[in-house]
This record gives structure tokens, C-alpha cells and sequence, in this order.
């Protein structure tokens, strides 16, 4: 047992819960970031304003999502060289055999493979590639389409259960979204690998917003403009830290998500493209979503998004949280971050 530990830390393979949940999902988050993320935001672009350049950077970017996913989690799990590049072709297969979780999974174990064998012989230009690109093929072809089919029909169901119970599902949907955003996982990973779209798409917008601007105003006392910006267009996982020695400064925004959630399922009837939905207002991805998926919502829809995405987190969190400072559940300091 100790030598093979020796031989992992010496290939740089980390078998630890954080490096396949944590790291390897925030680099699938940062692939799909790159591709087909901004494909859709200029998509978006070129759909409206008809300049067919915006149309064509959204083609190709949306083509290189396998690609794009393939890098990510071999850069975050701290794969060089051949293990690296070879990535691209496993990305590519798993995305297009079994979607994005299909390519995570081919992925992952395409490249700690790879790495098992990387510089171990003579011929390493042939025997890296080779047995990364196979080990992760072979895996897409054998699992792929499986994993697929079982994230679409995931994401059907609960999009059907949230058309059938809008009012239960928006709460649940948006509380567990947005937890998910603050937690050091992907929630934009997540809802994309299920194609969370539709009316549950437009709850767990509203549960990401909640955090994000939840925090960011509950905040603003000990983080200032700062710390306002960061969390607002950046991520509440900031405060994560700060979750764990103080529990408590969870409550106000994950309370605003059980409000909201419904709101926007029940009220606004807000939707969203998988892709936006558990951004939250991160570069303001998930408004932009919102827009992509209801092109002809008109005026309900741009008032359901300022109030989901940004009043009614701001207002609710800042008003939950003076509670609980007046309780002294949550005390001077106990929101300071790093920013």
C-alpha cells in the first residue's frame, strides 16, 4: 500500500474526494466556461443584432465545449505534456457519446492512466497519448451514452415535477442550487451535465442569485465595495469559509432562495438555458440566460429578473441577516473575507 502511494504522489495522482469532486469539476466548469458558455452569450448577441460574425464565434466555440472540458479537468488536476494535449481527443469523444458528465468521467480516468504511464519508457511520444486517448475512448464508448441518457431523463424529471409542483419544486430547486453554488463544487457543472433548463432552470437562477447577492449586501458592512463586487459578479464561495466556523451566516440567503425560488417558478414564470441556470449573476451569466430562453418575454420578464435576480435577494438577505445580528447569531465580523 505504501508504494503504491509513494508511486501516486510521485505521478501527481490525487485519489482524495476533493481532487475528482471539487478540482475536477470546477475545471469542467472552466472549460465549459470557455466554449460553450460564451458560444451561447454570442449567440445571443448575434441572434439579435444579425451581425453574422457574433454567429459564427458562437459556432465555434459551442464545437470546442468536448475540447474545452477535456483541458480544464486535465489542467486542474495537475496533468503536463502529452497527458495534457491527449485530453483534448477524450473531451471531445465523452462530450459527444455522453454529454458532459460523459467526458468528465472518460476524462478523469483517461488521464490519471496517463499519467501512470507518463515518461515510464523509451517511447513515451507514443505510449502517453496512446493510452490516454484509448483508455478515455474506450470509456466514452463503453458509458458514454448511458450517462447521457440518465442526466437527460434526471433533467426532464425534475423539469416536469417543477411544471407539475411549481411551487414546491421552485423552493427546492433554488435552495439546493444556490447551496451548490456556494459549496467549493460547480452548480453550473451540474445543472449543464443535466440540462436543467425551462422553469426549473429560472429557480435555480434565483437560488444562485440569492447567495450571490444575498452576500454580498449582508456583507457590505465588513466587505465594502470590494467584497460587494467580488460576490456579487463573482461567487459567494468566498464565504465559505466563514460558513464553516459560522454556520449561522448561511441562513439569511439560503432562506431568501426558498422565497424566491417560487416567486420566480410561480409569478414570473422566469426560465432559463442549462447553461445560465446555476451561474446566479456571476458576469451576469444568468440574467443573459434568462434573456436567451424567454427572447419574447417582454415586460413581466424584465421585472421577474430585476426582482429574482437582484432586488429581492438584496432586500430579503440584508433583512434576515439584521435579524440574526440583532440575536447575535451572526456578529461583527463574522462575514469579513479575503477579497
Amino acid at each position: 500500500m505504501s508504494r503504491f502511494k509513494a508511486f501516486c504522489e510521485r505521478k501527481q495522482i490525487d485519489t482524495t474526494w476533493r481532487a475528482y469532486f471539487v478540482d475536477a469539476l470546477s475545471g469542467m466548469a472552466l472549460g465549459l466556461f470557455a466554449s460553450l458558455l460564451i458560444g451561447t452569450i454570442f449567440q445571443t448577441i448575434g441572434d439579435k443584432s444579425g451581425i453574422e460574425f457574433f454567429l459564427t464565434v458562437a459556432k465555434y466555440a459551442k464545437e470546442a465545449t468536448g475540447a474545452a472540458i477535456g483541458i480544464g479537468i486535465a489542467y486542474t488536476l495537475h496533468s503536463t505534456g502529452l497527458v495534457l494535449f491527449s485530453a483534448v481527443a477524450v473531451g471531445i469523444a465523452g462530450n459527444a457519446l455522453g454529454g458532459p458528465l460523459g467526458a468528465y468521467v472518460a476524462i478523469i480516468i483517461a488521464i490519471e492512466l496517463g499519467k501512470a504511464v507518463s515518461k515510464e519508457t523509451q517511447i513515451d511520444i507514443l505510449v502517453t497519448p496512446t493510452v490516454t486517448i484509448v483508455a478515455g475512448v474506450g470509456v466514452a464508448m463503453a458509458i458514454g451514452p448511458a450517462i447521457g441518457r440518465l442526466m437527460t431523463a434526471l433533467g426532464e424529471l425534475i423539469q416536469n415535477a417543477t411544471v407539475m409542483q411549481p411551487f414546491l419544486m421552485g423552493i427546492i430547486v433554488s435552495v439546493v442550487t444556490g447551496m451548490c453554488l456556494t459549496l467549493p463544487i460547480s452548480s453550473a457543472a451540474l445543472c449543464i451535465a443535466i440540462g436543467l433548463g425551462g422553469l426549473a432552470g429560472g429557480a435555480a437562477t434565483a437560488g444562485c442569485c440569492a447567495q450571490m447577492i444575498g452576500f454580498a449586501v449582508m456583507s457590505f458592512r465588513e466587505n465594502r465595495w470590494g467584497g460587494l463586487i467580488a460576490q456579487g459578479l463573482g461567487t459567494s464561495m468566498l464565504q465559505m469559509p466563514n460558513i464553516v466556523k459560522r454556520p449561522a451566516v448561511w441562513i439569511p440567503p439560503t432562506l431568501t432562495a426558498a422565497i424566491t425560488g417560487p416567486l420566480a417558478t410561480c409569478v414570473f414564470h422566469l426560465e432559463n438555458v442549462p447553461i445560465g441556470s446555476g451561474m446566479g449573476t456571476c458576469g451576469l451569466v444568468g440574467p443573459i440566460g434568462i434573456y436567451t430562453a424567454m427572447p419574447d418575454g417582454g415586460t413581466n420578464m424584465w421585472i421577474g429578473m430585476a426582482m429574482i435576480c437582484f432586488v429581492l435577494p438584496a432586500l430579503l438577505s440584508w433583512l434576515f441577516c439584521l435579524l440574526l445580528r440583532k440575536m447575535n447569531w451572526i456578529r461583527e465580523g463574522d462575514l469579513k473575507i479575503d477579497c
